[in-house]
């Protein structure tokens, strides 16, 4: 039994799945000539031929030369493109591109001086060249698959996986096109040595040279140059195939020599197999031999409408229009211009596009050469299912992108459409199932890089939050270890400065409290005892400011302190502190007592600053001693406000104070208290209306009438309220709660006007009490 290499020796060939007989057509512009065009005004080259990886070296008004690079970049798919001819960079801007879409890239425009000027090629002996230096010079060509898929030839070259067979495509199976046909023809020789070059990077079992059998110039001028290179016969060999479209294509031409399927999603590498086009294997000689990059490739111009059909040498970035120029033909409105041959070539928008290093061909078909039915329903024929070379079912494909179910129509393994247009050649109903295919696979890719571009930009965010939170973490433990020095490099001084510093935050928190012993003592006193116990507090604040401002220095110590040696560090702190308090708590008093007297009824308008501090030699230290003196004093003011049940003899008789208790502070006030209202009823003719003003109103005497009664007394009570404003002989409880406790030897003039006061009460109340009620008058 043979073996694969056997077979593959004897040129054994076996059957592909599907496939169509299209015409050839290819005797319009026969591969028999070479020629090239003059050179043209302007040249457009696109940046983003290969990749979006290439920034541009060069700015608009800068003078280049033919085979100069405009661009550099790095990563492992970028290619450098190059000026095709001399001249100056006349723009860099947005042009129309060679694709259906016609959508603009980033183009720079060249124009030409004429002279064609190039720079110097460096050239190189094979031999003298390392795998990474004729990679290296590859890339830098920027060589890229003529095939045209244009896939980085020199990424496919250094494939990780181990390479057994090398296929070199010369099918060109396409109708209309001979461009490959009319290389091998022409420049068989330089084909055979970038083989060789192949073959030094890879090492292959075998090397196939696969070409069909509709092109015996092509066959013969490769074996010859075959038999005259380096290459052993049982390495190399030219194989011939029957023709059939499309045998062409990579997967059906691995099937076709080795009788082995590429499975779905697979690439002939992970078998073992490298396939590259014979127009790719004449540009890496061109680049590591002779050191020329790739700015120029043979392109056919043919079709019924062509004038002047054949094989031309084109410079990559001259437009369709100058070519079409350049061979006299003027194209009418309806005139269609398709890039690539009638099969899986696409209609041009505008010619106004550059040739790229994948065009292989441009075809003017008259009306009669594309045929452009109607589309009908489907009749489920499956005619396209036979004629597909991938072995998918298109009918299944093309409801499922007809409806835009595009994942739907990925589980029937859309990406492994190669877009031949069997399926469409074939149909019935003349439906463009090639077209349909070609906007679902669109859809996908969109989403696929979609769902990339999400997945890199949530890559980005989380490893953002990773660095921020790594550098927040680094600067915590910088200032951690920080710290830690200065706590070990901090001496005993600097540590009690720290002390006093904290002490001196406490010290400020405690004074800023409220003062809850300057609260009411009991809810039992009544307006006048609030009002003693504010003024009181006020006195004790003001007693509190004399003791602790003590005459200070220059430098704020107090004389006592001067006097004293401040040998001790802590105890000096510990005064500062407590003299610190004493000012706060002053202030704090001063600031909240004289509000507390607002509202008090006892203090007569006009005359709230005639209050005098009560003497020192009284301190108020005790809290409880505090609450039984207002006690006392509410009880003393509930007595003296039932006097007109009582003898006026006995309220003038209460004048005289009685000896002073040392710690009754209670019947001390109530004595000054008695003496003033005595002292006021003896100033003189004032004396009976100051007593009323003391007792309650005594109701007048008594008139026919009760209501003119109560009018005469409600007058009364007026006219002494007036009197008492008028000789200013009222004073606040604070003057009162002021005077000495002790009062003064009575003389005989006071006891005198006493008396008189007595009287005059006792008059009034005796008329009251004669005074009829209201239910005597009812009666």
């Amino acid at each position: 039994m043979l073996t694969i290499l056997d077979q593959l020796d004897q040129g054994f060939v076996w059957p592909i799945h599907g496939g169509i007989h299209p015409p050839q057509m290819k005797e319009i512009a026969p591969a028999t000539t070479l020629q090239s065009l003059p050179i043209c005004q302007q040249y457009c080259v696109p940046v983003p031929q290969v990749g979006e990886l290439a920034t541009l070296t060069v700015s608009p008004g800068q003078t280049v030369l033919k085979g100069q690079r405009l661009t550099q970049g790095q990563g492992q798919y970028y290619l450098p493109v190059h000026a095709p001819t001399s001249g100056v960079i006349a723009a860099i801007e947005p042009r129309p591109s060679n694709h259906p879409s016609g959508l603009p890239v980033l183009t720079c425009v060249i124009d030409a001086d004429g002279l064609d000027n190039c720079i110097t090629f460096d050239s190189a002996n094979l031999d003298d060249l390392s795998n990474d230096e004729i990679l290296e010079k590859i890339q830098q060509a920027g060589i890229a698959g003529m095939g045209g898929a244009a896939f980085p030839s020199h990424i496919k070259l250094a494939s990780a996986s181990r390479i057994e067979l090398v296929i070199i495509n010369g099918i060109e199976c396409e109708p209309y096109i001979t461009a490959d046909d009319a290389l091998m023809r022409h420049y068989s020789a330089d084909i055979i040595q970038g083989i060789a070059i192949i073959e030094q990077l890879l090492k292959p079992q075998r090397i196939i040279i696969a070409i069909e059998d509709n092109k015996p110039e092509a066959i013969a001028a490769m074996q010859q140059a075959l038999a005259a290179s380096a290459l052993p016969s049982p390495l190399a060999r030219v194989t011939v195939v029957p023709t059939l479209y499309p045998s062409g294509g990579e997967k059906q031409l691995v099937q076709l020599l080795t009788g082995k399927e590429i499975p779905s999603g697979a690439i002939p590498a992970q078998l073992g197999m490298l396939i590259h086009n014979v127009g790719t294997c004449y540009a890496i000689n061109q680049a590591v031999r002779h050191g020329k990059p790739l700015i120029e490739r043979i392109v056919t111009v043919t079709g019924q409408q062509a004038s002047q059909p054949g094989n031309y040498w084109l410079p990559i970035g001259m437009t369709v229009a100058d070519v079409l120029n350049s061979l006299k033909f003027t194209a009418n409105e309806q005139q269609m211009v398709i890039i690539g041959g009638p099969m899986m070539g696409y209609t041009l928008p505008l010619t106004e596009v550059p040739i790229l290093k994948g065009s292989n061909c441009i075809l003017l078909p008259t009306a009669a050469e594309v045929y452009q039915p109607t589309e009908q329903a489907c009749i489920r024929c499956s005619e396209c299912a036979h004629a597909c070379p991938a072995q998918l079912l298109p009918q299944q494909l093309f409801w499922h992108s007809k409806s835009k179910e595009y994942d739907k129509a990925s589980s029937f393994n859309l990406r492994d459409c190669i877009e031949c247009g069997c399926c469409s050649y074939v149909c019935p109903s003349d439906i463009p199932l090639v077209e349909y295919f070609r906007v679902a696979k669109a859809a996908l890719r969109k989403e696929a890089d979609e769902k990339y571009q999400a997945e890199r930009a949530k890559q980005r965010f989380e490893a953002r939050d990773k660095r921020l939170a790594a550098e927040k973490e680094a600067r915590e433990q910088k200032a951690k270890v920080a710290t830690a020095k200065r706590q070990q490099s901090m001496t005993s001084s600097d540590k009690d400065a720290i002390a006093e510093a904290m002490a001196r935050i406490k010290a400020k928190q405690a004074t800023t409290a409220p003062l809850d012993s300057e609260q009411p003592a009991s809810a039992e006193t009544d307006k006048v005892s609030a009002a003693v116990a504010r003024a009181k507090a006020k006195k004790a604040a003001m007693a509190a400011t004399a003791s602790s401002v003590t005459p200070t220095d220059d430098q704020g110590s107090s004389a006592q302190e001067l006097a004293t040696p401040l040998d001790d560090k802590a105890a000096k702190v510990a005064a500062a502190i407590a003299r610190a308090k004493a000012k706060k708590a002053a202030q704090v008093t001063t600031e909240t007592a004289p509000a507390t007297t607002e509202g008090d009824p006892t203090v007569v308008a006009g005359n709230t600053a005639t209050s005098e501090p009560e003497p020192q030699s009284v301190p108020i230290n005790d809290k409880a001693a505090q609450i039984a003196a207002a006690i006392a004093r509410a009880k003393a003011k509930k007595a003296a406000a039932a006097s007109q049940t009582v003898p006026i003899e006995a309220e003038a008789s209460a004048s005289t104070p009685s000896a002073p208790a040392a710690d009754d502070k209670a019947a001390r006030i109530a004595a000054a208290v008695a003496k003033a209202k005595a002292k006021k009823a003896a100033t003189g003719t004032n004396s009976s209306i100051d007593a009323e003003a003391v007792t309650p109103p005594t109701p007048p005497a008594p008139a026919a009438d009760d209501k003119a009664a109560r009018i005469a007394a409600a007058v009364a009570k007026a006219k002494a309220k007036k009197a008492a404003t008028a000789t200013g002989t009222n004073s606040s409880i604070d003057t009162e709660a002021a005077t000495p406790p002790t009062p003064p030897a009575p003389t005989a003039d006071d006891k005198a006007a006493r008396i008189a006061a007595a009287v005059a009460k006792a008059k009034a109340k005796a008329a009251a009490r004669k005074q009829p009620s209201h239910d005597d008058k009812k009666d």
